[in-house]
């Protein structure tokens, strides 16, 4: 049986294999223009800097140099139900200098587009295992980000040996740069 987390709640991961999937559901534009949304993955040390700038992991670098985080591509849509994308983990795999894995989904061309995170709804976290399908733990975003473009949706983390996952929910107004000015 799934967890249900709340924003800032913390949960153990003891599966080291997992599959992280993400889903929204995009309302229907005002600017004209069809949504699309991204989900990017920031793998980093102890400083809250990626380790590499091939530890950046989205639809234009699927997989991390040591194998343990994969895209499994771009969903250009959104539409349908369930997962809209997945990221494969194997933190068996995982560099030793790793401590954190920031998820973030980003609205592509929002600026442009005139869209923001206001316009998104129905957006989920879920962890679950890759072997039986099950649900390990999910966080429903239930903000209202009506400037933000980009939203940490969660990150994991290590801690005393143990990997754990945050429901993060807090967006940025300037989109996928903002993310790349934090975490590089």
């Amino acid at each position: 049986m799934a967890i249900n987390l709340q924003k800032g709640q913390r949960e153990i991961i003891d599966a080291p294999k997992f599959t992280i999937g993400l889903g929204w559901d995009a309302n229907s534009s005002s600017t004209g223009s069809a949504f699309d949304l991204d989900a990017s993955v920031f793998i980093m040390g102890d400083n809250k800097k990626l380790l590499a700038d091939e530890y950046f992991v989205f639809y234009n670098n699927t997989k991390s140099p040591d194998e343990a985080v994969e895209h499994t591509g771009d969903n250009l849509t959104g539409a349908g139900d369930g997962d809209d994308e997945q990221i494969k983990v194997d933190l068996s795999k995982i560099s030793p200098q790793a401590t954190e894995i920031c998820i973030v989904v980003t609205i592509h061309e929002a600026a442009t587009r005139r869209q923001n995170f206001g316009q998104v709804r129905n957006s989920f976290i879920r962890i679950f295992d890759s072997s039986t399908g099950a649900d390990i733990l999910k966080y429903e975003l239930e903000e209202d980000f009506s400037i933000e473009t980009a939203v940490e949706f969660g990150r994991i983390y290590k801690r005393d040996g143990k990997w754990k996952f945050e429901a993060v929910g807090v967006g940025m107004k300037g989109g996928l740069q903002d993310y790349l000015n934090k975490y590089n």
